[in-house]
């Protein structure tokens, strides 16, 4: 990559003064604009009135991009979005990767026992949204660049509000203090900073499924919910979201998923209400649920949390995500859709040419599916299939699994093993388990360096990026029909190379923004 940028950018910036100072700057232009987060007990204790807010962790300069790699990822969204809109609507192919699962995954299990209790009594809402993200890293091939896909995010794909922010810091400071710079070449670089539009993208997206609800039939005001985690730290990088919507008038209410079954109820056409819990007189309807909390185990310490979940599904409301697009977000579906429905044991598993996958199933046209599989990567399933033990072989040797990243079905970050503790943690689990994770060859980023900005304190050094891009869909999962197909702006974030996951709220990376080389 230091080719594509003649090797003078980012600066260094060796002097201390002027690195404190662009350091402030960022701290400043953050919490004056909402580029922020709760602080974390490491950081402060006791926080427990949320009166304090830092600077979420940020990179001092935006970070080059290959344009033509941003390009690509950009493009295909709107079909990204058309495939998984049309695997949530596929109930059969999702239930048997659930059947696979589900023995070793009790989560995984109890998702598709909500789905089909509400089966049973009948769904009374057709219409589904998601608000996705497709996360990529550049691949290097020899002197090849090009993007490959870490994953696809179908539940609470986080930090639209944030990353439109961390585009605007990054634009500011390139007008306002790096022209300043003591490094004259950094100093006269013109940099190409693309627009990103990704609170209002996300928005619009909650705006359509809003509008398609339409008008209560009791004569209550209708709103949109999000459900969130208590003591949620990434509360405005949602809060972004929740004031674009409320520029639309439409009504925005947070409601912890614990307290689901307190504050809500459902009317005998099963019409969601919602009470205000500062006013009890106050009774909405809810049209659209946004679920930012419900996709990790943690979010379900009990029985009720359950039947919380089952209350959201059954009602009427249109839910961000249903289960079974939640479900559609599995690794499994990512692995089985890169993995080549007829292959032998020695066979590559990414080898579109020759061996066609599952995508077919789910995008008719040729060059759609072709386009996709550009970015898959090697994955391979842990079963018995013939790829599935040639997984198993690649897993357990200590040199192989170098290579290899294993994953459960699991969003958020921190759910990994990579490299050598892969083998080690196979050990701990019965073999009979092992189907219930995927193992994904380990993508080559070029080598990159920046500075991250975390917790008030300047880490310098080699880094690596992940590029998300946002994507919204509204689809009548009875007719197929998508009614609302976009592109919704990007997120990057950015990490130490040294450091294996890339999770911003779980501590692991950073905001960063695209500077298009």
């Amino acid at each position: 990559m230091a080719s594509l940028t003649g090797g003078t950018y980012p600066p260094a910036i060796e002097d201390s003064a002027e690195r404190d100072a662009l350091a402030q700057e960022i701290k400043d232009w953050s919490i004056a604009h909402g580029l922020a987060v709760r602080p974390p007990p490491a950081v402060v204790e006791n926080n427990a009135e949320g009166i304090l807010a830092m600077n979420a962790p940020v990179t001092l300069f935006p970070s080059p991009f290959p344009k033509s790699c941003f390009r690509e990822a950009k493009a295909i969204q709107t079909t990204y979005n058309e495939l998984y809109a049309s695997i949530s609507n596929d109930e059969e192919f999702i239930a048997g990767l659930v059947q696979e699962i589900a023995g070793a995954d009790d989560f995984i299990a109890n998702l598709w026992q909500v789905h089909q209790r509400v089966k049973k009594e009948g769904y009374v809402q057709n219409l589904s949204l998601g608000l996705f993200r497709s996360d990529y890293m550049v691949h290097q091939d020899g002197d090849r660049l090009q993007i490959k896909q870490v994953e696809f995010n179908t539940i609470a794909s986080s930090f639209g509000g944030l990353s439109a922010q961390t585009s605007l810091l990054h634009k500011h400071l390139a007008q306002t203090s790096y022209p300043h710079l003591q490094d004259t070449a950094a100093a006269s670089t013109q940099l190409d900073l693309p627009e990103n539009d990704s609170a209002k993208g996300l928005a619009a997206g909650l705006k359509a499924a809003y509008d398609a609800y339409g008008k209560s039939e009791q004569g209550h005001p209708t709103c949109v919910l999000f459900l969130v985690q208590g003591g949620e730290r990434n509360v405005f990088d949602q809060r972004h979201l929740e004031y674009e919507l409320q520029q639309s008038s439409v009504p925005v209410f947070r409601l912890p998923f614990s307290e689901i079954l307190q504050r809500t109820s459902i009317s005998p056409k099963r019409q969601l209400l919602y009470t205000l819990p500062t006013n009890s007189s106050k009774v909405f309807e809810v049209a659209v649920v946004y679920l930012r909390a419900g996709y990790g185990p943690s979010d379900y310490p009990d029985q009720a949390a359950w039947e919380a979940r089952y209350q959201i599904e059954r009602s009427s409301a249109i839910v961000c995500p249903t289960v079974l697009t939640q479900l559609a977000g599995m690794k499994k579906v990512q692995q089985v859709l890169a993995t080549p429905e007829q292959s032998s044991s020695t066979s590559p598993v990414n080898n579109s040419d020759n061996y066609p996958t599952a995508l077919k199933r789910f995008i008719p046209q040729e060059h759609n599916q072709k386009a996709l599989l550009r970015t898959f990567t090697n994955i391979y399933p842990l079963d018995t299939t013939p790829s599935g033990l040639t997984a198993r072989k690649l897993a357990t040797d200590p040199e192989l699994c170098k290579r290899y990243v294993m994953k459960p079905q699991r969003e958020g970050g921190g759910n990994n093993f990579y490299r050598t503790s892969i083998p080690a943690h196979l050990k701990t689990i019965p073999e009979k388990h092992w189907s219930s994770y995927i193992l994904m060859e380990i993508i080559t980023p070029p080598p990159l360096t920046n500075t991250i900005l975390r917790n008030g304190q300047l880490e310098k050094g080699g880094v690596i990026c992940e590029l998300g891009i946002y994507g919204t869909c509204l689809w009548d999962s009875t007719s197929g029909e998508i009614l609302h197909n976009k592109l919704a702006g990007y997120l990057l974030r950015t990490k130490g190379d040294q450091s294996e996951e890339g999770g911003v709220a779980a501590g692991f990376g950073c905001m960063d923004s695209v500077a298009l080389v």
